[in-house]
């Protein structure tokens, strides 16, 4: 194999590992999601979230799992993020690789030479998507929000009747994604299954509700 072949085939490799990368989620961007003051989502549908006297109140301050949710992501990107990763490999490589194979096919640059070149290449073009990494995607992803995974003042639909003094099922949607969550009744009356609620506490894992209705007037 040639010199030229071979920055071809490093070229190739980076260019397809980076293009893989991006098509199939390598970044997993979270854009910032911020609500507004009443109600969001659908609520016909029981989605969203409500904010009522009641429900600031009791949530004056994130609950822990919000806050446990916000400081962990922003460890892991603290923690995974650094100048030699994924995305610059293979852009060090595509770089590498095309400036090689232009530096001796089309300028007849020799060995040491092309080397040289190719390195230097890959070393900016590899600095250039940690730049644009650190500086454009990054601070999306690091800004979660704790509010936006707080239980309490959340819209609901009870999934699985909900017994008097009894435990159930509720559904919702927060960030994007249906979730569901073991709930009960906060005033101990009994929830059929449809029934649009409101989480007023939120208590080892499970959601204390109250009927929407109740909520607003």
């Amino acid at each position: 194999m040639t010199l030229s072949n071979l920055f071809l085939l490093c070229f190739l490799v980076g260019f397809a590992l980076s293009l893989i990368s991006f098509l199939f989620g390598s970044l997993h961007l979270h854009l910032p999601h911020h609500f507004g003051g009443h109600l969001t989502g659908h609520v016909g549908a029981g989605h969203g979230v409500f904010h009522s006297p009641a429900a600031h109140g009791a949530a004056g301050t994130p609950g822990p799992a919000a806050s446990a949710a916000g400081k962990g992501l922003a460890a892991r990107n603290a923690s995974n993020f650094s100048p030699v990763n994924f995305m610059t490999i293979c852009a060090f490589l595509a770089w590498f690789g095309g400036v090689g194979y232009l530096g001796t096919r089309y300028f007849a640059l020799a060995a040491v030479g092309a080397v040289i070149v190719a390195g230097a290449g890959g070393i900016i073009g590899s600095s250039l998507v940690f730049l644009f990494m650190a500086r454009v995607l990054l601070p999306h992803e690091s800004r979660l929000d704790p509010a936006d995974f707080e239980m309490v003042g959340t819209l609901a639909t009870v999934t699985l009747p909900i017994r008097s003094g009894g435990i159930g099922e509720i559904q919702f949607v927060q960030e994007g994604a249906r979730r569901s969550a073991s709930a009960r009744s906060d005033d101990g009356q009994a929830l059929e299954k449809g029934v649009e609620v409101v989480v007023a506490r939120y208590e080892r894992g499970v959601a204390y509700v109250r009927r929407f209705e109740e909520m607003v007037e």
